[in-house]
């Protein structure tokens, strides 16, 4: 039986190089050779630095990654769509595919017992090879590449997803709170939706820096400087996205937000508090919890992306190889870089 390497995160922010056997397609499925696997601020926060997650987070102990991009070197029985040699980005959830949730293309919100997310309850792509089921593969259009596709799979598919939600364009003005790789990523897509001004902040000023540089914001503030950013956008911003998971940055996207306008919160993990009143009823303000997206719109998004000439790739600051992922991580957990991605050429 061939092997492959691959990477296990045991916790207390370490990482566990594997050997394990390359999988053999079953019925419906896929074996690709992976080619960009990305880091997302999940696998930090409930994997990498201690197993927290609980049901859909669940860690259980599986080949780490949940942002694989890879090429079909071989087809299992029943396969009708992929062939060897296609380029797929992969829907790193896999549901029942019977419930509701599931029908509508949201694997994610599958609660049956069959749901397993790939490196969460299934391998995933930090791995020479990652078996996957033909219908979460979606084809990754020419132009884009491996790299692009991995950063659609999670981070840039739930950017896109929390802008449909708050039903962004040329209309609107944006504020994003938290300039890791998800807000970069929604700074980004907004911009080509036609937002603007988009305004962002975080607590890193090389997060900051990079916004600014690459012209995915008009403005980037420290996430303290609560008077620039409501003096950039007087009146208070029409649609507003936090992708910190901080609460005072929560609030800060909240109470920013205009009369009328539209809040989202993307970022995971933790509370906030405010007064519900003064915050939201007197305010008529909406506010939405967005998780991941749907198959459908992931798919909607990497044709937009090759429509609009836009690589997600540009986010990435640094790329590391399988045997470095140690560093990959540690980077990563550093809350100081843009994305960071394992690549396999």
């Amino acid at each position: 039986m061939a092997t492959m390497q691959g990477v296990r995160l045991p916790g207390n922010s370490t990482v566990e190089h594997v050997t394990a056997e390359v999988p053999e397609p079953g019925p419906g499925q896929v074996l690709l050779r992976m080619r960009g696997s990305s880091i997302c601020g999940s696998d930090i926060r409930a994997i990498y630095r201690e197993h927290l997650g609980h049901g859909a987070e669940a860690y259980q102990g599986v080949i780490a990654g949940h942002e694989p991009c890879g090429e079909v070197v071989d087809v299992g029985p029943g396969a009708r769509r992929l062939g060897i040699g296609d380029r797929v980005v992969v829907y790193h959830i896999a549901g029942c595919g019977v419930c509701d949730e599931c029908r509508r293309g949201y694997a994610v919100g599958c609660h049956s017992s069959f749901r397993a997310a790939h490196g969460w309850q299934r391998d995933g792509g930090h791995a020479d090879y990652l078996l996957a089921e033909e219908a979460s593969c979606i084809l990754l259009p020419e132009p884009l590449t491996f790299v692009d596709g991995a950063l659609v799979s999670c981070g840039f598919g739930t950017a896109y997803e929390a802008l449909l939600r708050l039903d962004v364009s040329g209309r609107d003005t944006l504020l994003v709170t938290g300039l890791g790789p998800v807000g970069l990523a929604a700074a980004m897509l907004a911009k080509a939706m036609g937002v603007g001004p988009v305004v962002g902040t975080d607590v890193s000023p090389e997060r900051r820096g990079i916004a600014l540089t690459l012209g995915l914001v008009d403005e980037a503030f420290a996430a303290d400087d609560e008077d620039r950013v409501r003096a950039a956008v007087p009146g208070g911003y029409s649609a507003t996205l936090d992708a910190s998971g901080h609460p005072a940055a929560r609030l800060l996207a909240l109470t920013s937000t205009a009369t009328w306008g539209r809040c989202a919160f993307v970022g995971e993990g933790g509370t906030v508090g405010f007064d519900v009143s003064q915050t939201m009823i007197h305010k008529q303000v909406t506010l939405h919890g967005s998780w991941v997206t749907s198959i459908g719109h992931m798919e909607d998004l990497l044709g937009h992306l090759d429509r609009w000439r836009l690589h997600p790739e540009v986010v990435v600051t640094d790329r590391f190889s399988l045997d470095d992922a140690a560093l990959a991580y540690a980077l990563a957990d550093s809350g100081t870089a843009g994305k960071v991605v394992i690549t396999f050429d």
